[in-house]
């Protein structure tokens, strides 16, 4: 999920029960299976795989989950029927939400999207609706005490091809374009530097708050709603929250 405390949700998405950290390997083995169709079984010569695996290692994904998803999805290529659709809405209060999934069955996807938006206290709208209030991007967020100084940090990563070095509470986020995400991510994990997140994701480009109880009460549901989605891989929102 997408917020505007970066760090802090981040830390907290990690600190889940063992039950949503089972939600999010799910996920991250769904990506997996799509990334091995598209480019093979090979990281080396599979880009999209590589950022896939990098994404699951700084969800703590166990390297050996990771391989036997590798391998099940090489085995089983031809049965990989997952298609990527994003969905676009509004929460409460006019909030912009993005919704990604990957679905073998694109109908149960819309519907069950829809009621969550329902639900919620929003309403799904036609693609496009609020895509452009975001920018897509490559982010990457290393925590301070990463091994590395904010200065030598902030030099490799440029060297690297990255965009935006920011001091967070916690650590620096480095923003890429989605095309140089890969060689900045690959400059960090050749220097041994930890990431606790590393993603392309969808950042709003302002943020809209809620002030009312029933505001607030109808975008937590909608957002649980959405994660409690199998098909649902991402959901971005501009929600200050």
């Amino acid at each position: 999920m997408a917020g505007h405390s970066k760090f802090a949700n981040i830390k907290h998405r990690k600190e889940k029960n063992d039950a949503a950290k089972g939600k999010i390997f799910t996920r991250l083995g769904r990506e997996i299976a799509m990334a091995v169709k598209f480019g093979g079984a090979d990281p080396a010569g599979n880009s999209r795989l590589k950022d896939v695996i990098a994404k699951a290692k700084a969800e703590n994904m166990p390297n050996d989950t990771i391989d036997r998803s590798i391998k099940k999805a090489a085995g089983a290529i031809d049965q990989v029927n997952y298609e990527a659709v994003t969905y676009e809405g509004y929460g409460p209060a006019g909030v912009a939400v993005i919704v990604k999934v990957l679905t073998d069955n694109r109908h149960r996807a819309a519907a069950n999207v829809r009621n969550a938006f329902t639900k919620g206290g929003g309403n799904m709208g036609a693609q496009g609706c609020v895509s452009f209030m975001f920018d897509e991007v490559g982010q990457i967020m290393v925590e301070t005490d990463c091994g590395m100084n904010e200065e030598e940090l902030m030099l490799l990563t440029a060297e690297a091809g990255a965009n935006d070095f920011l001091v967070q509470e916690g650590g620096y986020e480095i923003l890429t374009s989605p095309s140089e995400f890969s060689a900045v991510r690959e400059s960090l994990e050749v220097a041994g530097i930890p990431m606790i997140n590393a993603e392309v994701t969808m950042l709003p480009q302002t943020y809209t708050s809620l002030t009312t109880p029933e505001e607030l009460k109808g975008m937590n549901k909608l957002l649980l709603l959405l994660d409690d989605e199998d098909d649902v891989q991402n959901v971005y929102h501009n929600w200050d929250s």
